[in-house]
């Protein structure tokens, strides 16, 4: 008897030596995946940090020669100028137009058309669906030329219409209003068709309500997207009233050449309604990231 005991206790004692050894290697490569990551964030963070400090640095500490981590003559004069000197309040209101606009439009639009492919039979419906799939291929600064062109023909360059038109182009929102539609179940369509309802009340009624989570993420990463635009705004608009925010940035400048504390400042003023956007929604906006990474992917 004795002789088991003192077996078993040989048995054990091994099995617990190789799982705090696993433990312990376990613990170690955690602790360098840890320290990677924070090393990694604070590479990711510094230039904003360092953007935002110089905004609060007046035009000489900015040119000076070295290293400066904070300021040591605080101001505001940057952002006093930027919010004083500049048409800031009209290209906030030109952005919030024009990227309003686009996410309403944008999301109506891929509703509906991702609804009649995965719902209705109408001739050519394959047809359609294989188009979206080959122009979501297609890189959108590709067709900037053809853009340009067309909205000259249609004589709105230079208008706020001009800058929503070209970004209604978004098949990445119908690919996934269609892939959620073909997961409804059927037994609600046919259920509500037999209470005489129609396409119309069969997409707002209960398609859309049984997807207003992907609906209010698309909507989000759209307005987003739409705010941060640069180069297309850049290109179709000449007139400082006709500006938004990404592209005003590029009009606050000296007479004397450049002021980076003045620079920096807008663009610090720029990104904080999308920073804000971002943190109150951000589960939405991770959803939608994700769904449209598991589009191309």
């Amino acid at each position: 008897m004795t002789a088991s005991v003192e077996t078993g206790a040989d048995l054990v004692a091994p099995l617990a030596s190789r799982r705090l050894a696993r433990l312990r290697h376990l613990d170690l490569v955690g602790l360098v995946i840890t320290l990677v990551t924070v090393v990694g964030a604070v590479l990711w963070a510094f230039p904003l940090y360092w953007g935002l400090v110089t905004t609060f640095k007046p035009e000489y500490e900015v040119v000076r020669p070295g290293v400066e981590l904070w300021p040591q003559h605080f101001t505001l004069e940057n952002y006093a100028h930027v919010l004083l000197q500049t048409k800031i309040g009209l290209w906030y209101v030109n952005s919030l137009i024009t990227s309003g606009a686009v996410t309403i439009i944008v999301v109506m639009m891929a509703a509906g058309a991702g609804y009649a492919i995965s719902q209705l039979e109408f001739p050519g419906r394959r047809f359609f669906w294989w188009m979206i799939l080959a122009s979501f291929m297609i890189p959108i600064p590709a067709l900037i030329v053809n853009h340009f062109i067309l909205m000259s023909q249609l004589r709105v360059i230079n208008t706020l219409a001009g800058v929503v038109g070209p970004q209604l182009i978004a098949p990445v929102t119908v690919i996934i209003y269609k892939q959620f539609f073909d997961s409804v179940p059927k037994d609600f369509r046919e259920a509500a068709v037999i209470d005489g309802a129609s396409e119309f009340q069969l997409l707002f009624r209960i398609y859309l309500p049984m997807n207003w989570g992907v609906t209010t993420a698309l909507a989000i990463i759209t307005f987003i997207a739409a705010w941060n635009l640069f180069l297309w705004p850049f290109l179709a608009v000449s007139s400082e009233d006709k500006m938004n925010i990404t592209v005003g940035i590029t009009q606050v400048h000296d007479a004397f050449g450049v002021s980076y504390g003045r620079d920096l400042a807008v663009a610090m003023l720029a990104a904080m309604p999308v920073a804000v956007i971002y943190l109150i929604f951000q589960r939405r906006v991770t959803q939608a990231i994700m769904l449209s990474a598991g589009i191309k992917g």
